[in-house]
């Protein structure tokens, strides 16, 4: 493979500018018009009409752990509280609420993704500009900036994951107490992440998988002294700092049971402690229990298929951005206004359309899932390494088939390859075996390793001798930023005319 020049030192004042800039862009973006439909978009219907429930102590059934329904009562409570925002209200939620007070929190959190990708990057690469090539990839996503303007609970699953992975990476590169405390609150994180949604387990579920990887690494480094050299200890290389991944091996059992068992399971179940108090019958543990079935048995009924949604997809679909989901579709005349609860026919024979799609951005979803095919196989070829060399010794010309794609690896790089591999991995094949109807947003917590492993390929390149690598990520770069801005509309929902809104509907079943 081509070689590679050191990294780039940038001032650390560059750095945390870029960082600010980025979050503005994202919370901008994310504010931006967040009132616009008076009405309650997709799933905002169960969600917000569960957080005023909450406030209004009306018992219910939900399908979903409580957490995001509590942060998105507290901002309801918290919106109607606020001097501005309250132009339109609607009652659609069982109480008196504006668009803005049911959806500001999710537009707050969902703004600080990139930059919690970006810190995870940060911790993986130790480089400055993979960390903010991966933030920006993550504010370019259009399907993170749809769920984060609507009371939705998928952006918090997210953030609540990636949190509990970043406080693991500090974790490792701490000791004594400040370890012990950084492997709390990932456990904390990780376990407030199932309680968004049970699937918010492939966060905790990637953690143990490479746990798992770093202890077998570690073993057979122990039986063959060439992987000391070659594989694990990238610190005797003074050109690359150590992946704090290659501290896992020092985490025992006992630690990843108690910080990464106990006290993720303890932060779900006390999460249920007001629903269960608001929905009595028995005792906590006997309701917690009883109501763990309840929410397996009811996901268990749902079927799948359009008889079930319109917009039911298949977990492969998933790779190419087969099937978006339309959250918001109205029909209007150009000067009529902005539509909300109530459906009226155009005044005018000029029409405008508005629609909100779920979808991702093409161009960075199709790069993306091109570049994890490729650290897949690297990761691959990394695990055949390791155990071929077991057997006999590495000579020129053995595991053609894979030691010519990881060779030019160096070592904080092949643990960055298996990190992102085992997470990818992690968030997208459990759902393989689910046979209700899942969508394209289910998709999100692998997505964001995807677009990680593609701001690392694309970081490489623009650090390659090879001038067709340079300029390919530039070109990448550039699809990626024109796409967003070009699929911008069906983001936020702006009105488009027909001919307009078809220009972006590149496959017929996107809509």
């Amino acid at each position: 493979m081509t070689s590679f020049p050191k990294p780039l030192k940038h001032p650390s004042t560059w750095f945390r500018v870029s960082l600010i800039g980025l979050l503005l862009f994202s919370l901008g973006l994310r504010f931006w018009g967040l009132d616009r439909f008076n009405t309650l978009v997709f799933d905002e219907v169960y969600y917000a009409k569960f957080a005023h429930n909450y406030l209004s102590q009306t018992p219910f059934f939900d399908g979903h752990p409580p957490l995001s329904k509590y942060i998105i009562a507290v901002g309801m409570w918290l919106g109607n509280q606020m001097p501005f925002g309250q132009e339109a209200k609607n009652g659609l939620t069982g109480g008196l609420y504006a668009p803005w007070s049911y959806r500001w929190v999710n537009a707050l959190v969902g703004g600080f993704i990139p930059l919690v990708t970006a810190g995870i990057a940060y911790q993986l690469l130790q480089r400055r500009s993979y960390a903010l090539m991966a933030g920006v990839f993550a504010a370019l996503d259009g399907l993170f900036l749809v769920e984060s303007r609507y009371a939705l609970n998928n952006v918090y699953l997210v953030i609540l994951g990636l949190l509990g992975w970043w406080c693991l990476l500090l974790a490792l590169g701490s000791r004594g107490v400040n370890r012990a405390a950084w492997l709390m609150l990932s456990g904390m994180g990780f376990g407030a992440s199932v309680a968004i949604k049970w699937n918010g387990l492939w966060f905790l579920l990637g953690a143990y998988g490479l746990w798992v990887v770093a202890q077998g690494i570690h073993w057979l480094q122990r039986r063959d002294r060439r992987l000391h050299q070659d594989f694990l200890l990238a610190e005797q290389d003074s050109s690359e700092l150590p992946s704090p991944l290659q501290k896992l091996f020092q985490l025992r059992w006992w630690q990843m049971g108690g910080y990464l068992g106990v006290m993720p399971f303890l932060t779900y179940a006390i999460t249920w402690v007001p629903h269960l108090r608001l929905n009595a019958k028995n005792g906590f543990w006997q309701d917690f229990w009883a109501l763990q079935g309840e929410i397996l048995s009811y996901h268990n009924r749902v079927g799948s298929g359009p008889d079930v949604h319109p917009y039911c997809s298949n977990w492969y679909s998933w790779l190419v951005m087969w099937r978006p989901v339309a959250y918001f579709y109205r029909v209007t005349g150009k000067d009529d206004p902005i539509p909300s609860e109530q459906v009226l026919p155009p005044t005018s024979a000029e029409k405008v359309i508005y629609d909100v799609h779920a979808t991702g951005n093409p161009f960075l979803w199709w790069f993306s899932t091109i570049t994890i095919a490729i650290v897949l196989v690297l990761a691959l070829g990394l695990v055949v390494r390791l155990v071929m060399q077991q057997r006999q010794p590495v000579t020129d010309g053995n595991y053609s088939l894979f030691s010519g794609v990881t060779w030019g690896l160096v070592p904080i790089e092949q643990w960055l390859v298996l990190f992102l591999a085992m997470n990818y991995l992690a968030n997208l094949l459990p759902w393989v075996r689910v046979t209700r109807c899942i969508f394209l947003y289910h998709y999100m917590g692998a997505s964001v390793f995807a677009s990680m492993a593609l701001a690392w390929l694309v970081d490489r390149w623009l650090r390659s001798d090879r001038t067709y690598l340079r300029y390919t990520s530039i070109v990448v770069i550039l699809l990626a930023g024109v796409a967003f801005i070009f699929w911008l509309p069906i983001y936020l929902g702006l009105p488009l005319p027909p001919a307009e809104f078809q220009l972006r509907i590149w496959l017929r079943s996107w809509v």
